[in-house]
């Protein structure tokens, strides 16, 4: 599946107030998707001694699938791609993996 087609698909679900103008919205879902995945994995080092199996795997990759679903909806609130999120982020880093950069803090690297 293509960034394109996710986003397609996941515009669909997409019900929420104003949608299209309220960018408030998706990127708290976000955070809180973001926190979830989080502290799954916190669990995982407090009741399982770290051992990632083929549950923790499935849990993970669903809570993974709703950061994916609020990225694309704050990319539409925006007007960008997700492609477009993607290929910039990649030039980023390539440019600060040549420049010796990758380490460190800030984002002007």
């Amino acid at each position: 599946m293509t960034f394109e087609e996710y986003e397609r698909l996941a515009a669909n679900t997409a019900i929420y107030p104003k949608r299209g103008e309220n960018l408030i919205y998706p990127v708290l879902g976000l955070a809180g998707e973001s926190g979830e995945v989080a502290e799954k994995v916190k669990k995982l080092i407090r009741d399982k001694n770290y051992i990632i199996d083929a549950a923790f795997k499935e849990e993970i990759k669903k809570e993974l699938g709703d950061v994916l679903w609020y990225i694309a909806a704050i990319c539409y609130e925006l007007g960008i791609s997700m492609e477009d999120v993607a290929t910039t982020n990649i030039k980023k880093l390539a440019s600060r993996k040549k420049r010796g950069k990758l380490q460190g803090n800030g984002d002007t690297r």
